[in-house]
């Protein structure tokens, strides 16, 4: 493959995870919120980063993540939604980068990555409020980041098995 058509491919490939990320970022929005744990979501997306990082690398799944939170932002949501997706979605994808390169599975990475996000969520909120009282949730979220990671890793584990490496170009998987 010649070089323009490498990065061709590459940018074509980068496409192609940002927009898979924006169709599951709008499937979940029309999911209603679980009632028994408000702000509870399933992390769709994180399917798409925790590809990226095993099979592109850190740095690519990081920018993945990051256009993300401000597409979804601008189409979905507002500044708000904005500030909680940038804090939850950076320390997730950071905490499971660093999990990555000191080998963990991708279940356990992705384990991680839900409950770093939620807690990057409620200290937003804590600041925004104002207020520490609303860090005794992070116990409801600590359990159902553990589900849904699980549940993501799951998926994302299988994605990675099954994908061919040939698909992804370059990276520092």
């Amino acid at each position: 493959m010649k070089r323009n058509d490498s990065a061709v491919k590459k940018i074509a490939v980068y496409g192609l995870l940002i927009a898979l990320a924006l169709i599951f970022s709008y499937i979940e929005a029309q999911i209603p919120a679980f009632f028994a744990f408000p702000g509870m979501k399933l992390g769709l997306t994180n399917v798409v980063v925790l590809t990226a990082l095993y099979k592109m690398g850190s740095g690519q799944a990081m920018g993945i993540n990051i256009l993300r939170i401000g597409l979804v932002s601008v189409l979905f949501g507002g500044a708000a939604a904005f500030l909680y997706s940038l804090a939850g979605g950076m320390l997730s994808t950071a905490v499971m980068i660093l999990l990555k390169k000191t080998g963990f599975r991708t279940v356990t990475v992705s384990i991680a990555g839900g409950i770093s996000h939620n807690i990057g969520q409620i200290l937003v909120a804590m600041a925004v409020m104002n207020t520490a009282a609303i860090g005794w949730y992070l116990t409801v979220l600590w359990f159902t980041g553990m589900a849904s990671g699980t549940l993501i890793g799951i998926i994302g584990s299988e994605l990675c098995k099954r994908l061919p490496d040939s698909l992804f170009s370059g990276g520092d998987r």
